[in-house]
């Protein structure tokens, strides 16, 4: 099994309206050139959770960073006016909380953290403070 300290924490960059799960993020990664989706898990709208790229692989969603990370990615965090929006519905904020309170079971010593939030990216994903929220549901 890999050392995994880092989950993190991605958002599709899809509209609110467009219930988005592992098939479609799979194409439009491999239409990108990737041998397989990028993320390990994908949260739908309704608070589904899908397995991706199996987490005994490296992913492929956070360069410098995947060879010892999760990737997690909601469907949704593009606003109806195409500025980056926390639009999570409050089925995929739980799923997210169950989601990473398991994985922070089978690996204790991982942070947790937003995309935007590594060393060099210039983003908005996820289009919220993972830290805060995170830290006051003290998984």
């Amino acid at each position: 099994m890999r050392k995994i300290n880092l989950i993190v924490i991605h958002c599709s960059d899809t509209y609110a309206r467009m219930d988005i799960g592992v098939n479609e993020i799979r194409q439009w990664h491999l239409q990108r050139g990737f041998n397989d989706i990028g993320y390990h898990y994908v949260i739908r709208r309704d608070g589904a959770i899908e397995q991706g790229r199996p987490i005994e692989k490296p992913g492929a969603h956070a360069a410098g960073y995947n060879t010892n990370s999760i990737g997690i990615c909601y469907a949704g965090g593009k606003g109806d006016n195409n500025q980056p929006e926390d639009n999570r519905t409050p089925e995929q904020k739980q799923a997210m909380y169950d989601l990473v309170a398991s994985l922070k079971q089978q690996f204790p010593q991982a942070e947790i953290t937003g995309h935007r939030d590594l060393p060099g990216v210039h983003k908005d994903c996820p289009c919220f403070s993972v830290k805060n929220e995170f830290k006051t549901k003290q998984v």
